[in-house]
This record gives structure tokens, C-alpha cells and sequence, in this order.
């Protein structure tokens, strides 16, 4: 078990092509630089690494089932760069997550992450019980696990769809398909953004600005909106304001921070900030200016948005998890996340039980149903009105 930073080049290395073999799709929030900005900000952040001899079966069978410190197991924790090489020894999964106390885990930038889960060599079989002992876990809490993550779906309490848009065949076969799927959202949007040209000024977008400022208007539009729907305002936290930042700043092929912004007459007046890899952009902040609200610019961002992305060669936009209108006008399809607790027998588990479930199956029995959830939002919007007097 290692801190982020611990991480050799060579772990980091290999932690990508686990990641490239998994045939999942590429989404940033599983990649080791994701992991290693949180852990610049969350001090609990931690990773184990799994290692097995090199030449170990490949083929699934009871030798390649190795958990990290399992004796006779082939593998082991490995601690900096140099050990599993010198060892003779492979990487052959690592599972990040946050420690807390008494045993009680959480995915990495758990509240933000988009995409959790272990990255495991295909084929590898862990127990997940056997991993969370060895990492002095009590229960490791999720709410975006990523389909396809077999150890931990047993432990799902519920599923949900993370909304994507669906490049792989070229913006313009998109923009073709919108215009059939929702034609009255499409017209009433490009509308708006032909008359936000002729009545505020030329319209420009900007597919990955630098600007820290456009950045900083990002964060405290994002901070308005969440205090005037009532919603806890994430950029009240000091740590993801700086995960932020850090991201921003960030540039490797599998996790780059990407800064989109739409100005009129040169003034931000929309933008989002998410993370990319070579094919999929994960959407994550996006807001805008509410003095042109009318003009509906987070819609016209978003269009212009997928129409660049698709221009570098991005296959998919991950909208994320969580309902809302114009999501459900921009998707060509959804992907699997699911929300719960991975336990382990034991009274620690049944204490993080009776703290986080009776919540959790409130919360589950509002969203769905849709007059609770209807009645939830209006006294959310009546919440946010006041913290904004």
C-alpha cells in the first residue's frame, strides 16, 4: 500500500496498459493521474499495488487470484518504483482509494470521481474481501463504480445511467440524429445562439482555453448555481477547488484537463471544465452566466462542445450520472454506475452500515419517485432562494 506520489514510473506505466487491455472505455477518472492529483490534495489517498512472478498464469486460473501480502499467493505489495521489477515481480492491479477512520474506505474523490473501480489485468481474479484486509479495510464506499468491475457489483445497492453522447460515428451523423431524436431542442438552441450573436456580439468557443481567469468565472458560477438550487456547493471545499486547479494543469494522453468556454464580444458567458483521454471526454462542471440565461449558452456550449470533440478524435462524451433535462436531449445512449458499500464481516462494517445506509435508502426512495422527487426539488429551489437573499 503507497501513497499516490509513491507510485514509480514504472507502476504508472504499467498501470496505463492495464488500463488500455481492459477494453472498458478510456474514461480519465481511472487513470493513475487522476488517482495522483487527489492524492496531492487528500492525504488519505492510498493505492495497492498488486504484483504476481513474472511468467504467472495468464489464463484466470487459481495461481493469477493473488491479493496483495497473501501468502503463497505469488503477489505482494509493491512500494516504489523499483520493486516489482527487482523482485521479479509484475504489476498486475492496482485499487485506489481514500482510508478513513476505523477502517472505514471510499473510492478516490469519492462525491466527485465520475468512474471508480480497480484496474486489474485481465483475467485476474481478486477476492474482495482479501484486498480490503489487506488494505485495513473495514468497508470501501462508492457511488459511480464502473460496470464491468465483477469483485465489487455484488456489493451494488443500486444502478443507475450515466448519459453519453455517441461520437464514434462524426459529429455531423450526431447533429443528423438530434435533429430527428429531439428536433424541437435543437432548433429552439441553435436558434438562441444565432440571436445571442445578433444582440450581445459575435459568439466565440474555445475548445481548450489556458486562461486561469475563464476558470476562476467557471468556479463561482458553479458555486451560484449549487447555493441557488440548494445544493451543497462542492467549490466550497477548499481540496476540490485545488483538485481542480491541478487538473487543469495537467497533460498526459490519458487524463488531461479540458477548459471549454463560450464568449460573446470576448466575455465568458458559458464554460465547462472536464478530463479527457484519447477518446472519451468526461463532462464534470459545467455553468454559465446568468444575466444571459435566455439565451440558454450552457445548451450552446454543449453542442459546440461535442462538435470539437469529435474534431480530436473524442469517440464519446460521458454527461455522468444524474438527471436532468438537457441531458436526456443531448444522449445517444447510457453506461452502467452503480452506488454502495463493499463490507467485510465484522462490527466496524456494521457501524459504517447503520451511519451511511438508513440515508442512503431515503434517498433511493425520494428519486424514485417522481412527486416526492418533484416535491424534494421545489423545497431544494425555496432553500436556494433564501441562501441567496
Amino acid at each position: 500500500m503507497v501513497a499516490p506520489e509513491e507510485l514509480g514510473e514504472a507502476e504508472v506505466e504499467a498501470w496505463r496498459a492495464l488500463r488500455a487491455a481492459s477494453g472498458a472505455p478510456l474514461n480519465p477518472f481511472m487513470e493513475p493521474e487522476f488517482t495522483r492529483a487527489v492524492g496531492r490534495v487528500r492525504p488519505a489517498a492510498r493505492v495497492a499495488v498488486v504484483t504476481e512472478a513474472q511468467g504467472t498464469s495468464r489464463n484466470g486460473s487459481a495461481d493469477a487470484g493473488a491479493v496483495p501480502g497473501a501468502p503463497g499467493a505469488g503477489a505482494g505489495p509493491a512500494a516504489g518504483a523499483g520493486l516489482a521489477a527487482g523482485a521479479g515481480l509484475a504489476a498486475a492491479g492496482f485499487f485506489p482509494y481514500e482510508a478513513g477512520p476505523l477502517g472505514r474506505g471510499r473510492a478516490i474523490g469519492l462525491g466527485v470521481s465520475d468512474s471508480q473501480g480497480s484496474v486489474l489485468r485481465p483475467g485476474l481474479r481478486l477476492d474482495v474481501r482479501d484486498l480490503m484486509r489487506a488494505c485495513s479495510l473495514s468497508a470501501w464506499e462508492f457511488d459511480n463504480l464502473e460496470d464491468g468491475q465483477t469483485g465489487f457489483l455484488p456489493y451494488a445497492a443500486e444502478g443507475f445511467e450515466s448519459p453519453v453522447i455517441d461520437m464514434g460515428d462524426g459529429y455531423e451523423a450526431y447533429e443528423a440524429g438530434l435533429r430527428l431524436s429531439a428536433p424541437k431542442f435543437y432548433r429552439t438552441t441553435t436558434a438562441k445562439e444565432r440571436r445571442l450573436g445578433r444582440q450581445a456580439g459575435e459568439v466565440r468557443f474555445v475548445f481548450d482555453e489556458r486562461d486561469p481567469a475563464a476558470l476562476d468565472a467557471l468556479m463561482e458560477w458553479k458555486s451560484a448555481q449549487y447555493r441557488r438550487t440548494g445544493r451543497r456547493d462542492r467549490f466550497a471545499k477548499d481540496w476540490i477547488r485545488d483538485l481542480v486547479r491541478l487538473l487543469a494543469n495537467t497533460r498526459t494522453p490519458g487524463c488531461s484537463g479540458v477548459l471549454s468556454v463560450l464568449y460573446v464580444a470576448d466575455r465568458p458567458v458559458a464554460a465547462h471544465f472536464g478530463l479527457r483521454s484519447a477518446t472519451v471526454l468526461s463532462c464534470w462542471f459545467p455553468s454559465y452566466d446568468t444575466e444571459f440565461a435566455k439565451y440558454s449558452p450552457g445548451l450552446v456550449l454543449h453542442l459546440r462542445m461535442a462538435e470539437a470533440a469529435a474534431a480530436e478524435g473524442i469517440c464519446m462524451l460521458d454527461l455522468g450520472r444524474g438527471a436532468a433535462e438537457y441531458k436526456d436531449s443531448l444522449k445517444t445512449g447510457g453506461l452502467k454506475v452503480y452506488e454502495g458499500s463493499a463490507m467485510r464481516p465484522g462490527p466496524l462494517a456494521v457501524l459504517h452500515r447503520a451511519s451511511r445506509e438508513p440515508g442512503r435508502r431515503i434517498h433511493s426512495f425520494v428519486r424514485n419517485r417522481p412527486v416526492l422527487a418533484s416535491l424534494a426539488q421545489r423545497t431544494l429551489n425555496q432553500v436556494g432562494r433564501v441562501r441567496a437573499r
